[in-house]
């Protein structure tokens, strides 16, 4: 899906936003829910979503690998090869799912949600 400033969306599941107490992450002192079916408009689209730290060090073990593997010791070899196979299911995922955003949506309730993820919206 591209999204694009000024494009329509739709919030395609229900969405709980929940606000904790400073000093105390465990306290939730007011819940926000809103519903599936909103529509807003897009008024700004931020960068591709960070990767998660296994994937950067998949990138990095593997960039490794294949730069210097061939001159590394045996045990040393082997060992860097085991742990990028241990991470290839995590690089995997985050290649399969494809380029992800977050946005900027102005609900036309007035609500504004920042750094909203593609994936719970549905272009119009």
């Amino acid at each position: 899906m591209t999204l694009e400033e000024g494009r329509r969306v739709r919030l395609a599941e229900d969405l709980g936003i929940g606000e904790a107490l400073a000093g105390e992450p465990a306290a939730v002192v007011g819940f926000l829910a809103l519903g599936a079916g909103i529509e807003g408009t897009v008024e700004r689209v931020h960068g591709e979503l960070p990767a998660s730290h296994e994937v950067r060090e998949y990138q990095r073990l593997k960039a490794l690998l294949d730069d210097y593997g061939h001159t590394m010791p045996v045990a040393s070899r082997e060992r860097l090869e085991a742990e990028v196979a241990e991470l290839e299911p995590q690089w995997a995922a985050y290649r399969g799912r494809g380029r992800r955003v977050t946005v900027r949506v102005r609900w036309d309730n007035g609500f504004v949600l920042d750094e909203l993820h593609q994936d719970v919206l549905t272009v119009l």
